[in-house]
């Protein structure tokens, strides 16, 4: 585990998106609030952030910091659902981990509520999308790269 003690906290934010693919039967249900489990993304937005605050139980090298804003976004398209989570602190190392483990968890989280629907439903492209603060100062994905 890196020694951040010496660090001194700064303001950090992290992005994070991936995409949870659906059939269009499960477009739909999710569209029609349809889904036999209940509402999937209440779900699904409660369970990103309960996994961007335990992202250093998850993860054994992970430094145990505060995250002080979770924002967890889902947005329905034909396709499935894109899910973006953004993380903040004021802490002595930043938050993209917590960022990815909130996009991760909030798509599992989608699949187990429609995996009765159709189990061929999957996860993909799950990457960091942006970060702010720190000694790299701000950072953004350029490109497909």
């Amino acid at each position: 585990m890196v020694d951040v003690t010496e660090k001194s906290p700064t303001v950090r934010s992290a992005t994070a998106t991936g995409f949870v693919h659906c059939s269009p039967a499960v477009v739909r249900a999710l569209r029609a609030g349809d889904v036999p489990k209940g509402d999937a993304f209440a779900v699904a937005r409660i369970a990103g952030i309960a996994g961007a605050k335990r992202c250093a139980e998850l993860l054994p090298l992970a430094h145990v910091i505060g995250v002080h804003g979770a924002a967890v976004d889902l947005d329905l398209t034909d396709e499935g659902v894109r899910v973006a989570a953004t993380v903040r602190t004021a802490d002595r190392t930043g938050v993209e981990m917590e960022a990815l483990t909130a996009v991760s968890v909030a798509a599992l989280a989608l699949l187990d509520m429609v995996k009765g629907l159709d189990k061929h439903t999957w996860i993909g492209e799950v990457r960091l999308e942006a970060k702010t603060g720190g000694k790299s100062g701000e950072w953004r994905r350029t490109g497909e790269a």
